[in-house]
């Protein structure tokens, strides 16, 4: 049986260092990938990801049960570093699109989701990034609106309704590349 995120964090606060590693080996893949979709930024993600299991080590004590998880805790920190670095970029740049490597098979047809892949990202990075942390939670990261809710820190009502607002905007967005590529 798998021991639980709050076993091994309770095990963390007494010392033990492989409770911290099973811990880190189990949740940073989902923190990376929160990070990523948030910032659209490999290398920001991976920096984002390793300042989360810092501030887990140093406030791990604030963490409590009656609140929610230790994933939607781990969550709240990534969001917190996450939006830190979106408004120093958003200041100084524009988002970068993520480089991705085509597979093998078929050159033209990963040319072409390659394309679909980077256009949905540029557009969920483009969203308002209340809305945007709605769809990474909730579509891409799988989350229930009520644990989404737990990070967020608003009533699951809210989150229901930013999702909503989110996912039309990029209706309109793709409704509009649509009859874009028709016009050509």
């Amino acid at each position: 049986m798998t021991e639980s995120d709050e076993s091994l964090l309770a095990r963390m606060l007494d010392g033990d260092e492989d409770a911290l590693v099973t811990l880190y080996r189990r949740r940073q893949g989902a923190i990376y990938r929160f990070a990523l979709h948030m910032t659209n930024s490999a290398s920001a993600a991976e920096d984002i990801t390793q300042e989360v299991f810092l501030a887990l080590i140093e406030n791990a004590r604030r963490f409590d049960t009656k609140r929610g998880k230790v994933l939607s805790f781990l969550y709240g920190i990534a969001r917190n570093h996450a939006f830190h670095r979106i408004e120093k970029e958003w200041r100084l740049t524009e988002a970068d699109p993520l480089d991705e490597c085509a597979g093998d098979d078929d050159i033209l047809s990963d040319l072409m989701r390659q394309e679909t892949i980077d256009r949905v990202r540029r557009a969920v990075v483009a969203l308002p990034p209340l809305y945007r942390e709605a769809v990474v939670l909730c579509d891409l990261e799988n989350l229930t609106y009520e644990e989404a809710a737990i990070v967020l820190g608003c009533p699951v009502g809210t989150v229901r309704s930013r999702l909503n607002r989110a996912r039309t905007i990029l209706a309109e967005k793709f409704a509009r590349l649509v009859r874009e590529a028709r016009a050509r």
